[in-house]
């Protein structure tokens, strides 16, 4: 059954039996450099933020402004990028990311005042949008066809390792050099690691690249009316309001603990939970996948999504039982992101899915920068984190209602997509 699946994936790919290894060559070279490009470009900046703040003399506010920035560009500019897919492939896209998140991660050590540090991250923010999950996701997508969970869900495991990898790295690299040195060690990572790997193991056939202008040109008319469509528009702003509320709400954990009275390394703890729930729950999709609707199981998770972060809100303790909580909490939100990567082609397939993939994630992207500190506002505009909670979790269920509006079934008609 798993060979005759794998068959009907690649023929589905326009890859042929004896493209396997390269697939495979693929899926492997894109778990090293999502880590990578994960760790230099999102992950090591919070451990230099006192750093940068300390020699800068920049505010925390400020500088975290310019990391968000760049998180808005990638956003915006996720959507040219998917075009770009869909017409070259990934590999002219994430190698040409590569030497830009290069020249990106140089500018931000040698930036001499506050603009050219902006501007830096706006460079680094259109790396992003060609390095990170987006991009990738679209390529195994493509690849893998029906077997694309699978693929999706071992990258996201994979990946996941990032901050564990990049975050201590970063800080024993802080003990010996100046944060400008640090970043010039990581821009040559990023660049030992990325560029090659993506310029010759990303080298599988992309589906569609053999037929005429013609028949290119027809994916056209299909994403028009897919991105005009009621369906998409309405499940795009639920799995944006939803990703806002969850992504708020775990990345928040630390000052919810401590503004109960609970120590800060209690709070890191749960933090650092969280993120393992993450990988369990990432785990658990391709069964939920094979046993539920596309509407079904985005109203389901959401809803779940709503309930944890409530719980969060609403309970004060003991530690353990808030612990607890916060790991079903990261769980969900594990489940989000493969929820998303999948919630385009679970629906209206993979034909242009890099254009109209690249529109869907886009407001995701944005909420996602924009909700650290969001949370913290909202904290500040209610007067405590617990009440704060509460409405981000009023905003996740609203999502959930809202879901239910979307397109039941997908392509086929019934079930979730086949994993194998």
């Amino acid at each position: 059954m798993r060979n005759r699946l794998l068959k009907t994936s690649e023929a589905a790919a326009g890859v042929r039996s004896d493209g396997r290894p390269r697939l495979r060559r693929a899926l492997v070279a894109l778990c090293v450099t999502e880590i990578t490009s994960w760790g230099v470009l999102y992950y090591a900046f919070p451990v230099m933020l006192s750093s940068v703040t300390r020699d800068t003399g920049w505010s925390t506010a400020t500088a975290m402004g310019a990391f968000s920035t760049g998180a808005l560009t990638s956003a915006v500019a996720g959507v040219g990028v998917g075009r770009l897919l869909d017409a070259r492939g990934p590999r002219l896209v994430m190698t040409s990311g590569s030497v830009l998140g290069v020249a990106a991660v140089i500018a931000i050590a040698g930036a001499p005042n506050l603009g050219s540090f902006f501007a830096a991250w706006v460079l680094a923010g259109l790396a992003q949008s060609a390095l990170l999950y987006p991009p990738a996701f679209v390529a195994l997508t493509r690849w893998y066809g029906p077997d694309r969970v699978r693929a999706l869900t071992t990258l996201t495991l994979v990946a996941g390792f990032a901050s564990t990898v990049f975050a201590p790295l970063t800080a024993a690299l802080l003990d010996h050099l100046h944060w400008r040195a640090v970043y010039l060690v990581l821009a040559a990572v990023l660049g030992a690691v990325t560029i090659p790997l993506h310029a010759l193991c990303l080298t599988a056939p992309w589906p569609g690249a053999h037929h005429t202008g013609h028949a290119r040109e027809g994916s056209t008319p299909h994403a028009r009316r897919v991105l005009r469509s009621r369906s998409f528009g309405i499940l795009a702003a639920a799995m944006a309001t939803a990703a806002f509320g969850m992504f708020a709400a775990t990345i928040n954990l630390v000052p919810l603990f401590t503004a109960r009275g609970m120590s800060n390394h209690l709070g890191a703890l749960a933090l650092g939970l969280c993120g393992a729930g993450q990988v369990l729950g990432r785990l658990g999709y391709a069964p939920l996948a094979r046993r539920t609707t596309p509407r079904a199981r985005t109203v389901g998770v959401l809803a779940a999504g709503a309930v944890t972060v409530l719980a969060l809100g609403l309970l004060q303790g003991p530690a353990a039982a808030l612990i607890i909580v916060a790991v079903l909490a990261g769980l969900v939100r594990g489940i989000h992101t493969l929820l998303s990567a999948t919630a385009v082609a679970d629906r209206w397939g993979t034909e242009a899915f890099g254009r109209i993939n690249g529109v869907f994630v886009a407001p995701i992207t944005a909420v996602v920068a924009l909700a650290p500190g969001g949370g913290s506002f909202l904290a500040e505009l209610t007067g405590s984190y617990p009440t704060a909670y509460s409405l981000l979790a009023l905003l996740t269920l609203v999502a959930a209602a809202a879901a239910f509006a979307t397109n039941p079934d997908g392509p086929r008609r019934r079930g979730g997509p086949r994993t194998g």
